[in-house]
C-alpha cells in the first residue's frame, strides 16, 4: 500500500491544479482512500487500477461510518479527480445519487433511531456479530470499532477505552459505562472474545466486515447507524433529564435560558464521547 500512497502523491504533485489548500486537502483524501482500500482488503493496489468495486466498496465504508452527504460529496469529487488522471473518468457514475450519496440535508427533528431487540439479536448465528451489535447499541460504536475492539482491553470500569487504531480518524477516546445494559453487553463481548478482539482468530478484518453483513442482511437488519442515533438519544437525556428533539423532546427555542446551557453542556460532551470534534454535529443524531 506504501506504493499507492506514493504514487498518489507523485500523481498530485505532477497535476498541481488547485491551490496548496485544495491540494493538501486532495492529498489527504487520496491516503485516506487509500489506507481504507488496504484496510477493506485490496492490498496489491497501484494509481492507475482503479475500478468500481473500489469506488463502491469505499461509498458503503462511508455511508457505514455516518459520513455526511457533503463529506461523501467532496470525497467522490477527488476520487474522480483521480479517475479523470489516469484516462478512467466513465468507471465513477457522474451522479452521486447512483451511489445513494443524497443531496445534503439539514436538520428537520426527524429520529432515525433504531434498536434491534433481543429475538432479533438471538437469532444471529455469528456471536462475534451479535456481541458487536451489543457494543454498537449500548456504546454507540461505530461499526468498525465494534468489530475491531479487544474488549477486555477496552474495560477500565467505570468507562470504555477506545484504542486510535479502531477507531475514525486514529482519535483515541473514552465512553462511560453508566447503565447495566452496557455492563452486560460488554461482559457478553469479554466471553466471546477470549481476550482477544471481536475478530476470529482465524479470520482478517474485512473476512469478519462480510459475515457481519451477511448475518445482520439475514435477520433483516439493514444498516446499523441507526443503533448510534439511539445511543445518543438515551445518552442526551440522561444527561439533561429531557428527550431530544428528535425524540419529541422541546426544540432549542423553547429551552429556557438555564436549560440551553445544560443542553450545549450536554451536546460537547457527547460530541466527544461520539468520537467528534464539533458540537454541531450533534444536531444530526439529536435534531435542534
Amino acid at each position: 500500500m506504501r506504493n499507492l500512497n506514493y504514487e498518489l502523491k507523485q500523481m498530485c504533485d505532477r497535476n498541481h491544479d488547485g491551490s496548496f489548500a485544495t491540494q493538501a486537502d486532495r492529498l489527504r483524501i487520496l491516503n485516506l482512500a487509500a489506507n481504507q482500500l488496504q484496510e477493506l482488503g485490496y492490498r496489491q493496489m497501484h494509481a492507475d487500477s482503479l475500478k468500481p468495486k473500489h469506488v463502491e466498496a469505499l461509498v458503503e465504508k462511508w455511508r457505514a461510518d455516518g459520513i455526511s452527504s457533503a463529506t461523501m460529496k467532496n470525497r467522490m469529487s477527488t476520487l474522480r479527480w483521480w479517475a479523470e488522471k489516469i484516462g478512467k473518468q466513465n468507471i465513477i457514475e457522474r451522479d452521486n445519487k447512483a451511489y445513494g450519496i443524497e443531496d445534503r440535508r439539514y436538520v428537520t427533528n426527524e429520529s432515525k433511531a433504531t434498536l434491534v431487540d433481543r429475538a432479533t439479536l438471538e437469532s444471529i448465528r455469528d456471536r462475534y456479530t451479535e456481541a458487536s451489535l451489543r457494543l454498537q447499541q449500548a456504546f454507540g460504536l461505530r461499526r468498525e470499532e465494534s468489530i475491531k475492539i479487544n474488549p477486555k482491553w477496552a474495560d477500565q470500569a467505570d468507562y470504555l477505552r477506545l484504542k486510535d487504531s479502531w477507531t475514525k480518524g486514529g482519535k483515541y477516546r473514552e465512553v462511560p459505562i453508566t447503565t447495566q445494559q452496557q455492563r452486560e453487553a460488554l461482559e457478553h463481548a469479554k466471553t466471546v472474545a477470549q481476550g482477544r478482539s471481536l475478530i476470529p482468530p482465524e479470520m482478517r478484518y474485512r473476512d469478519q466486515l462480510q459475515r457481519f453483513r451477511s448475518e445482520c442482511d439475514r435477520v433483516g437488519i439493514h444498516g446499523v447507524h441507526g443503533l448510534r442515533h439511539q445511543y445518543a438519544q438515551a445518552r442526551y437525556q440522561q444527561l439533561t433529564g429531557w428527550a431530544a428533539p428528535a425524540a419529541g423532546g422541546p426544540k432549542a427555542n423553547h429551552l429556557t435560558a438555564e436549560q440551553k446551557a445544560i443542553d450545549r453542556q450536554a451536546r460537547l460532551l457527547l460530541s466527544r464521547e461520539l468520537g467528534h470534534e464539533r458540537e454541531q454535529i450533534t444536531a444530526v443524531y439529536l435534531g435542534r
